[in-house]
């Protein structure tokens, strides 16, 4: 099954009336395997004051067309997929990868689910999701390499990353400048991360007139390699 997801920490809301939930925390948020390395933890927390269960699913993770997509995995194996964990206590949550990887990074997500206790009149459970990323390095040497460019396409402007590297990057705070000193922004609801081999685009807000074809705007980002600062053309989409 292919689950195309926003990646972000969201709570549900599972009915109406008043709320109640509990509260959850997980170390780490995410996890970076080193080359070879094949097993690694979670350790989930119930903070709250009522035992609480939980749900671990495992996926691929991949940037087809620039948009994040979670695919059901056998590579990535979770112990246990399903727990109770008493208020107060923690739970150890294990991690097995099966199938190292190859020329490039893999990349997989892991869905912590909190399940909604049973339904109570009048009561709202307030459910907690996460969504953690899981990065395995090949063994080989494996570094980032991203191209930056700007499209305009029927009025809209674009920047568009493409990551030629063979591991991920993250890209923050994405601002273009005019020659005229003028600001554009991006959009901020554009998950920073940008996968080995795969592109993303983030719609360029103005208050004022947006670039044309041909123009020289400085572009300055931040990364997980360092700050970004460079000049790129305008070009029309093709």
């Amino acid at each position: 099954m292919t689950v195309p997801v926003k990646v972000a920490v969201v709570l549900l809301a599972m009915s109406c009336g008043a709320a109640a939930g509990q509260a959850l925390s997980v170390v780490p948020v995410n996890v970076l395997l080193v080359p070879g390395q094949k097993t690694a933890t979670l350790t989930v927390t119930n903070r709250g004051d009522h035992e609480t269960a939980i749900q671990i699913r495992p996926y691929a993770w991949n940037q087809p067309d620039g948009n994040d997509q979670l695919d059901e995995t056998h590579a990535l194996v979770i112990s246990p997929p399903i727990t109770s964990i008493p208020a107060g206590a923690s739970q150890l949550i294990r991690l097995l990868l099966k199938q190292p990887p190859a020329e490039k990074e893999t990349t997989y997500r892991i869905l912590l689910d909190q399940l909604p206790p049973p339904a109570e009149t009048g009561i709202v459970h307030v459910v907690f999701r996460l969504s953690i990323p899981v990065f395995s390095p090949p063994a080989r040497r494996a570094a980032a390499h991203l191209q930056f460019h700007v499209e305009s396409e029927t009025g809209q402007v674009y920047v568009v990353v493409t990551n030629n590297g063979l591991r991920h990057e993250v890209v923050r705070d994405i601002e273009l400048s005019t020659a005229n000193g003028i600001k554009l922004k991006t959009d901020t609801d554009v998950s920073p991360y940008i996968l080995a081999g795969a592109t993303r685009r983030w719609h360029v807000t103005a208050q004022e007139s947006l670039p044309l074809p041909d123009d020289i705007l400085k572009l300055t980002a931040r990364a997980d390699g360092g700050a970004i600062e460079q000049q790129v053309r305008v070009a029309a989409k093709q």
